[in-house]
């Protein structure tokens, strides 16, 4: 006997159940510790933050990654799961900063840097029982019992070790650069980070007249363009395109210098009176807008550079080397002062006169008045444009001048792009698009961060008396005690711990004899994620050889704002430690958004639970829902209603399938015995048809999934389960499972819908595992959990393709058939006379009459006739398709319309069967035209493809007869299901109805009571019964029902 789920069961209930299970039975562990050692398959665990809380995005990437973890699992692969905590950097710091009410790096130093990272170690684990319990909730199999720890000494110590492997390879330098920098953070950020962070802003753009002073062109004014008015304090220079055309032009306001070729800006009347090279401008001198510092270099003038262009602005721009690439270049070749009007916090400097303590952006509004007031100002916009902030704190950043470590990325771009290719990006277009383009344009990294909690930059410097700065990094812990003058010192009364402020003390000996201090700055939080493949097992401190056996990463997945986050620090770092890609193979989930498209966002009141989602629908569901529904790679809009449908359709087309199983085969006493099953050949046409489809399903799940698609695989198992399994192979069964012929053929019967459940749960056990494995369990008598069982490959043997073929036509006719019935208001009960079916081939032809039968007790219709020639009932036309005419034939597309128009029934038929024909020297094929029937009186006549069917509609007696039979004996079928009748049930029925229909159900009395399982049909107008109420064909039916 199989155990039943109970009737309306509950998920999210039966999940707590299964959670409780697994625990006991230690599911998991036994599902890694049964597997064969040398089979490994390694995953890497990208560390989110547990300083905030899991989002269903979260859900959406663990899915992905629990499902092909499992899936590698059930083909018999080991595969580790070792969770990680992201526990360094901005996230953690930036929330530390919230609760303390800090708002600078000044209120740090004020409240205290060891009190500070204190602090930032407490708010680590702030969220950790929530992620705990959203891991647990959601099945997310993974190790959170051994996970990695960024913070941890043994994880520092190996990305110490991995960056002095590129502090001796002269990769990681000091340098001087323009760089993104966050003036909250008061540290730049890595190209990397700032692709995390834009945000539409609207920002002025404005037109200035810089008045020369020298020259001969001496009081006319250069027209220059800009969108950033705060960095105007600290302009030094002009630059043009030394091969550019400019103009000097003669306005009713004076004279202006611009490119020639964007003289569209000039708003008035003009005329050019002089044309030159930009290379003429060079040196010329012009009066400077402000005045607020004293200048030792000189300044004020114009200079040329090629980075200059023509496609916006005026072809001239300003120069303020502090705050821009290639405004710092320009000020190199010319030596030109470095003025910084703005501060590292984004705070205008007390020099800067009445924008002195002001925020840079802030300021715009005001620096534009002054410039209007002294008449500078040419002209001013408005736009709206992509601007980076800091992913953090979301503040504009500024693009500004300061020293910082870089690892010198550029050096090995080539290699990096090298290896990308050999990587399975899914989607392909991420790896090729997103994250190639991305290497292509690649920047070295920012590496240093002057801030408090990170992993301290392990560089170690003195000054020699010439004043050159000599540096040594240290890549481990032995160095460090070996090296160091005060290590047992400094770690006297307190735990050995590797961070700010306490490796701040530790002074080392240079190789040379003199005593180096450490440098301020930590590293880059991105660089610890990256290095999670090996700091995660302490190499090559520990585990050396376990860890060179198994890199790189078989799989990976996180979403898409990782393309430029942890997908590149693994492939950067991954490229030059072990000239190897990190990973192998990566899936990419996209965004989820609510269910019109928005970001979700607490102010919006549109951020959707996980918890909530998995308590009303349960954990299978929602897994489900997530990576079936649409693409993994796409964003999705989040809607409840798909998840509620998604449960209606898929699971309770599951649940109801086995749900009636189980119920015919106790009622037959049958067990499944797979050493005792009817061989393939020996079972019925219908039960071989659906193994070759069970077998087809495997292949292309299995294909779908060896190639990281999960999409693809879950909907071949939804569409099967559903339209194949369901609809068609057990509702046309019905009958065959409660009456079958013969044993053997319940034998048959039985074990095929057997397998067929035992394979599918086995699929869909990687996505949805918590109703599968009850379903497996009770399947196999609980020997086993259907996460420690494998996969057996795909029986080519099995698959008939000729009979596969055959059953979808039936099938593609009969849906036809039914749309038709739909669209015309035919009930799909009233038998009907005929159809016709016009066939173009004899492989046509014999594959409808091996099915014919099968179509006419679908469709309800009393006779099949094949049509080979022509019919005056079918009558076809042809319509032009003129998405496909109009661009194959262009301009000849009208004299193509005229000929569709005029095909005849025999070039529509050649069309048909041949898939062109050609006419007056135009080939026109199926693509081209598209074919309509028209139906005369009597008859239906509707097409689908290659397919034309013809429907008679014409009804006597007879058919109306039997189609309210077969009304009546739905009504009662209804009434026992939705009134828990058992199937075994007899009943008897009281009726009380129209003449005409009580002389119809006791002239069918045998066919009905077969049926229904009825004992006895009486009539009566007995007023002491409770009758329900129907109507069939618009007449009056009130039966009442009894068991017996």
């Amino acid at each position: 006997m199989y155990e039943n789920l109970q009737d309306n069961i509950s998920l999210p209930a039966l999940e707590n159940e299964l959670l409780e299970f697994w625990a006991k039975d230690k599911t998991f562990e036994k599902s890694i510790n049964s597997r064969n050692p040398e089979k490994h398959y390694t995953f890497y665990e990208g560390p989110p933050t547990a300083n905030g809380l899991p989002g269903i995005h979260h859900v959406i990437a663990r899915t992905v990654k629990d499902i092909i973890c499992r899936y590698k699992t059930m083909w018999g692969y080991r595969v580790t799961r070792k969770a990680g905590w992201d526990t360094h950097g901005l996230p953690v710091e930036v929330e530390v900063e919230k609760q303390l009410g800090l708002k600078s790096r000044d209120d740090i130093y004020e409240f205290g840097a060891t009190k500070f990272n204190e602090e930032c170690k407490k708010s680590i684990f702030k969220y950790l029982s929530q992620w705990e319990d959203l891991t647990r909730k959601m099945a997310y199999w993974i190790n959170l019992d051994d996970a990695y720890v960024t913070f941890h000494n043994e994880y520092i110590e190996s990305v110490w070790w991995a960056l002095k492997r590129f502090f001796d390879a002269g990769l990681m330098v000091k340098g001087f650069k323009i760089q993104p920098f966050c003036p909250i953070c008061e540290s730049p950020l890595s190209s990397h980070e700032v692709a995390q962070g834009y945000i539409d802003l609207k920002d002025p753009s404005i037109y200035i007249k810089f008045k020369i002073s020298s020259g001969k062109y001496k009081g006319n004014d250069v027209l220059v363009w800009t969108t950033t008015p705060w960095t105007l304090p600290s302009n030094v220079a002009l630059c043009v395109n030394p091969a550019a055309d400019y103009v000097l032009v003669k306005t009713e306001n004076g004279g202006l210098i611009l490119a020639e070729s964007r003289l569209e800006v000039i708003k008035d009347e003009y005329e050019i009176t002089e044309r030159f090279k930009g290379s003429e401008l060079e040196n010329t001198e012009y009066e400077p807008l402000f005045n607020y510092f004293k200048l030792e270099k000189k300044a004020y003038y114009v200079t040329t550079g090629n980075f200059v262009t023509l496609d916006d602005g005026t072809g001239i721009v300003h120069i303020a080397p502090a705050f821009g690439e290639d405004d710092y270049n320009i000020g190199l070749k010319y030596d030109l002062p470095l003025l910084q009007a703005v501060g590292r916090n984004g705070l205008f400097k007390q020099e800067a006169g009445p924008y002195a303590g002001r925020n840079f952006k802030e300021a715009d509004p005001d620096i534009i008045l002054e410039l209007k007031a002294s008449g500078r100002l040419y002209r001013k916009e408005m736009f709206t444009h992509s601007y980076p902030h800091c992913w953090r704190h979301k503040v504009p950043l500024m693009y500004y001048a300061t020293d910082s470590w870089f690892i010198r990325t550029t050096t090995y771009k080539d290699k990096m792009i090298e290896m990308n290719k050999r990587i399975n990006w899914n989607p392909e277009e991420f790896g090729s698009g997103r994250f190639g383009n991305w290497l292509e344009e690649n920047k070295d990294w920012a590496l240093s961060r002057n801030r408090f909690w990170g992993t301290p930059l392990p560089v170690w410097y003195y000054t020699d008396d010439e004043g050159k700065v000599h540096y040594e990094c240290i890549g481990s812990i032995d160095e460090l005690k070996s090296k160091a003058v005060n290590f047992d010192e400094v770690y006297k009364d307190i735990p050995f711990d590797l961070h700010k402020p306490y490796i701040d003390y530790i002074k080392i000996i240079s190789s040379d004899g003199k005593e180096m201090k450490r440098v301020s700055e930590v590293i880059d939080c991105w660089f610890d994620s990256g290095s999670m493949p090996f700091a995660q097992y302490h190499y090559p401190f520990e585990n050396k050889e376990w860890f060179e056996r198994n890199y790189p990463a078989d799989f990976i997945a996180e979403g898409v704002d990782q393309t430029r986050g942890w997908f590149y620090s693994l492939h950067a770092i991954g490229t030059f430690l072990f000239d190897k890609p990190a990973y192998n193979n990566l899936i990419v989930n996209g965004l989820i958004l609510d269910k019109h498209g928005k970001k979700m966002s607490k102010s919006l009141g549109n951020v959707v639970n996980p918890f909530d989602m998995m308590d009303k629908y349960g954990a299978d569901v929602l897994r489900w829902y997530l990576v079936a529904n649409s693409p993994i790679g796409k964003s999705k809009n989040f809607d409840e209603d798909e998840l509620i449908d998604v449960k209606n359709k898929f699971f309770d087309t599951l649940i109801n399938t086995y749900k009636f199983f189980v119920i015919y085969s106790n009622m037959k006493n049958f067990t499944y015995d797979s050493g005792n099953t009817v061989p393939l050949k020996k079972r019925a046409e219908i039960d071989r048809w659906i193994i070759s489809k069970l077998n087809t399903l495997k292949k292309k799940y299995f294909e779908s999934l060896n190639g990281y698609e999960i999409t693809k695989a879950s909907r071949f198992v939804h569409d099967f389960t559903i339209d194949e399994l369901s609809n068609w192979y057990v509702r046309r069964n019905r009958k065959r499972f409660r009456n079958p012929d013969s044993d053997i053929d319940m034998q048959s019967a039985y074990q095929t819908l057997y397998e067929c459940l035992l394979e599918i749960v086995k699929m869909v056990a990687p996505v949805s595992p918590f109703l599968t494995e009850k379903i497996y369990l009770n399947l196999t008598s609980g020997s086993r959990s259907v996460h420690l069982s494998e996969f057996t490959d795909f029986d080519e043997s099995a698959i008939d393709i000729g009979l596969e073929e055959q059953m979808h036509l039936a099938q593609q006719i009969v849906y036809l058939v039914r749309a038709v019935r739909v669209k015309n208001n035919l009930k799909v009960r009233q038998p009907l006379k005929q159809i016709l079916v016009p066939v173009l081939n004899s492989h046509y032809k014999d594959a409808l009459l091996k099915v014919k039968d099968i179509i006419l007790e679908e469709i309800n219709v009393k006779e099949l006739n094949i049509i080979e020639g022509d019919s005056n009932i079918i009558v076809k036309k042809a319509k032009p398709n003129f998405k496909s005419i109009g661009p194959k034939f262009g301009k000849d597309v009208k004299k193509v319309q005229q000929l569709i128009v005029k095909l005849g029934k025999d070039e529509i038929k050649m069309i048909e069967s041949e898939g062109s024909v050609v006419k007056e020297g135009f080939t026109l094929t199926s693509a081209d035209i598209e074919i309509l029937t028209e139906n005369i009186e009597g008859w239906i006549v509707e097409s689908s493809g290659n397919i034309t069917i013809a429907l008679d509609t014409t009804l006597d007696e007879k058919l109306i007869e039997e189609g309210i039979v077969r009304e009546f004996i739905n009504r009662i079928q209804n009434y026992r299901k939705n009134n828990d009748f058992d199937v075994s049930d007899k009943i008897k029925i009281t009726l009380r109805t129209t003449e005409k229909i009580l002389d119809i159900v006791k002239n069918n009395f045998n066919i009905i009571c077969n049926e229904i399982g009825c004992t006895e049909i009486v009539d009566s107008n007995s007023a002491d019964k409770e009758f329900f109420a129907t109507d069939i064909n618009d007449m009056k039916c009130e039966f009442f029902i009894e068991k017996v």
